[in-house]
């Protein structure tokens, strides 16, 4: 009796996959805030001078590498060699242990809005317990459930993220019907259009270039995540039309998405009132998200003559609405998050890396090593949860050496994009890039860009006074490097053993 064939990832649930792991909606909103309509200028560039053309660089791999379970991984050691891509692929993957210990206790944050409209999570004490103990405890919860789900298979993972990339375009669909909404009832925009506006920020916090330099690099980061979906090629229908494609809708639609909502954010959000008097609470890069739809909410209400108590209340409920929202999609990149990485670590290095009890699949995931992932994203949690101020501060340092590791397999990926191009022998099914000169040009500029993300995020802290960050930046490549290349070596070793006993 044949087995029943194997569902596949088709060109809808591919681009919702996408979506959920790259396009962030309070990165809308942080724009707004940090830069206003300025931010597009610095968007658009980083989508033109990063996302796209590495976006494209991805579609080749992809297509040319459609049946490799490896990732990025399989498709740096064939373009160039084995070790450069270990110890790309491992400081990749070491940042996405920190980012579940991070969103693990913040995803409760998006909840509490969804259910009472703003954030009481620091009011969540039971049991004696302090809110960042509780979170700790609910993060920890949450990464057995997501770690036991997920070790299902591929079908229960795709429901989920689905729906939060269905989450994620409804919320953008509320901000652009709720801004146009307004724009007509009043009009005209809340922050005032002018050619001044799109190139000088109304926060006086970004008046300098290096304020502004910073503000690209935030750009840059807005765009991450889009190399994760690269362990799914095998898993994608058609994949070597499907994947290209998938991606480069992907990557568009995501470009355009960013631009698009940050001047629909215009429309209701006049820039002084909604972040220095709308709110009684002080606006941070976590919060600003929930003022801001609060804000249109509020604003819609004034525009439909509603009385001040009913728009305050139509302001609540779309914050609850962005928190469910929130919520779901963060739990659709969860669930991809929670995988995909370490499938393209454990499936696509050589298996003798590794133990082999972190080696063995089934439902076509490596469920044993997603376990002791879990143990280890659930021992750092409870580490800064439980241990004080100096636990916090540890996990202060875990972030800063994390920032830059999570980019620089970026550049390594770009890299590695010349010798794929070089190799006659790898066939190329899909090529956007027609000529050894334009992947030439297309690997400098992305190289560059990222390299200077990079850079300026290592020396801005000793800028700003806090040399200790700028050190513990160039800590984390560094560190995640060396045990990289401990792995490879020992690895390596044992190779040259083996084939001497033989």
């Amino acid at each position: 009796m044949s087995k029943p064939k194997k569902k596949k990832l088709t060109l809808i649930s591919l681009i919702l996959m996408i979506f959920t792991s790259v396009f962030g909606f309070t990165n809308i909103t942080r724009a707004f805030y940090l830069m206003g309509y300025a931010s597009i200028i610095w968007y658009i560039l980083a989508a033109v001078t990063f996302f796209l053309p590495f976006a494209f660089m991805l579609s080749e791999y992809g297509a040319a590498f459609k049946d490799r379970k490896g990732g990025i991984y399989s498709w740096m050691a064939e373009s160039l060699n084995p070790k450069f891509a270990f110890i790309g692929t491992f400081m990749w993957y070491a940042s996405y242990i920190i980012w579940m210990v991070n969103v693990g206790s913040g995803i409760w944050i998006p909840l509490s809005n969804a259910i009472f409209g703003v954030d009481k999570t620091q009011q969540w004490t039971p049991f004696g317990l302090t809110g960042v103990q509780t979170l700790g405890i609910l993060a920890i919860f949450w990464i057995i459930l997501i770690t036991f789900v997920s070790s299902r298979g591929l079908d229960s993972i795709k429901k989920v993220t689905s729906i939060g990339g269905t989450a994620v375009a409804l919320i953008n669909v509320v901000l652009f019907i709720g801004g146009l909404a307004i724009l007509l009832l009043n009009g005209h925009m809340a922050q005032p259009l002018s050619t001044n506006a799109f190139l000088h920020s109304p926060n006086a916090d970004y008046s300098t270039m290096i304020q502004v330099f910073g503000f690209l690099v935030f750009a840059i980061f807005a765009y991450g995540g889009l190399e994760v979906v690269g362990g799914l090629v095998d898993e994608t229908e058609n994949a070597e039309k499907t994947f290209p494609r998938g991606v480069a809708i992907s990557a568009i639609v995501i470009a355009v998405g960013y631009a698009v909502g940050i001047f629909m954010m215009g429309a209701f959000t006049n820039w002084s009132f909604a972040f220095t008097q709308f709110s009684d609470a002080e606006v941070t890069l976590g919060n600003v998200a929930y003022i801001a739809m609060n804000n249109m909410g509020y604003q819609l209400g004034h525009a439909l003559n509603l009385t001040e108590a009913a728009s305050v209340t139509m302001g609540v409920w779309v914050s609850r609405y962005m928190g469910l929202s929130m919520f779901l999609a963060l739990t659709g990149a969860f669930f991809t998050l929670i995988f995909s990485p370490l499938k393209q670590l454990i499936e696509g290095t050589p298996k003798e890396v590794w133990p082999e009890y972190l080696t063995k699949t089934k439902n076509g995931l490596p469920v044993n090593a997603m376990k002791v992932q879990a143990l280890i994203v659930i021992a750092i949690v409870a580490l800064v949860s439980f241990g004080g101020n100096g636990a916090k501060y540890f996990f202060q340092v875990l972030v800063s050496m994390t920032n830059v590791s999570m980019t620089i397999p970026y550049m390594f990926l770009a890299i590695a994009f010349i010798g794929f191009k070089k190799k006659k022998e790898i066939e190329k099914p899909f090529e956007i890039y027609k000529t050894q000169t334009m992947a030439n040009i297309a690997v400098t500029v992305v190289t560059f860009v990222v390299g200077f993300a990079n850079v300026f995020t290592i020396v801005q802290p000793a800028m700003q006074g806090d040399l200790s960050g700028t050190i513990y930046s160039i800590l984390g490549p560094v560190v995640f490097g060396i045990i990289a290349v401990v792995m490879y070596s020992r690895y390596e070793k044992k190779i040259i053993l083996n084939s001497g006993t033989l």
